[in-house]
């Protein structure tokens, strides 16, 4: 089967970054809490590569460690997210026009009545700055997310002739819903994760811009980029690279998402 050149790409750039932060866990070419004063403000060059920052610290290596942190605090949001978002959809469509469906549905109204950056300062700023808080943050907004795309989703398949035949066998909802209705909006759901994933980086990033996301020593894209600011004009490479990778992680995840949309809906596989 042909592979996309966006899902290529994307995947490509989001592979760099991942080995990049397993990579962090055994090596770094310098000690990320290390500070250096004689070597600071160090441009781009053959001994530090990204140059270093204000403190004397390696940026390639603050950027790799970043990138653990980034990816750590992404993963386990949108795991959150789908964990319990899609068995509340499934619930909901399973028991359409319930009391609960309704709790459901409105309970996702009042999370998306707050942009997700708005609600994740919020909560972090309630219950005190850190990684934790902020997984908790961002994955609390992605339960509605999962809830509502498979909930929708799996309505659709609900009229179906081979669920009505799985109920008349006298299949029970929760066993339809694992064994039949799962199964078929699974492609939907991956899609949506790895959306929901580059959401989640730049989420992390702005909080750890605000200071409320992971806290020193751990390095983070975000905060990199909130000490870097008043740096601008002397040295510019402290902002620019973890920008990059920013800018570049979300690009890479964002393309493999529509590269898996393409290669994953059959209706567009015949098309092409």
């Amino acid at each position: 089967m042909r592979i996309s050149a966006s899902l290529l790409v994307g995947g490509l750039l989001s592979a760099m970054f991942i080995v990049a932060a397993l990579v962090s866990y055994l090596w770094t070419p310098y000690d990320v809490e290390k500070m250096a004063v004689v070597a600071r403000l160090k441009p781009p060059g053959a001994e530090f590569w990204f140059g270093t920052d204000h403190f004397g610290r390696d940026i390639f290596s603050m950027v790799m460690v970043g990138a653990r942190t980034s990816i750590a605090v992404a993963l386990v949001a949108v795991g959150i997210g789908a964990v319990f978002g899609v068995p509340l959809g499934l619930l909901a469509a399973a028991n359409r026009g319930a009391w609960y469906d309704e709790l459901i549905m409105r309970f996702n109204d009042l999370v998306f009545a707050f942009p997700a950056l708005l609600l994740a300062i919020l909560f972090t700023a309630t219950l005190g700055p850190g990684a934790v808080n902020a997984i908790l943050a961002i994955g609390i907004f992605n339960i509605p997310v999962f809830a509502r795309l498979a909930r929708g989703a799996a309505l659709s398949l609900w009229t179906r002739e081979y669920i009505m035949a799985a109920r008349a066998a006298g299949k029970r909802s929760a066993r339809i819903s694992a064994e039949h209705i799962l199964p078929n909006i699974l492609n939907l759901l991956i899609v949506q994760a790895t959306i929901q994933f580059s959401l989640a980086i730049l989420a992390e990033a702005g909080l750890s811009y605000l200071g409320l996301g992971a806290q020193p020593p751990i390095p983070s894209w975000g905060r990199m980029l909130s000490e870097a600011q008043t740096m601008i004009y002397v040295a510019p490479w402290f902002a620019i690279f973890p920008g990059l990778a920013i800018v570049l992680t979300v690009l890479g995840l964002n393309l493999m998402g529509d590269g898996l949309r393409d290669w994953l809906d059959p209706k567009l596989r015949r098309a092409r």
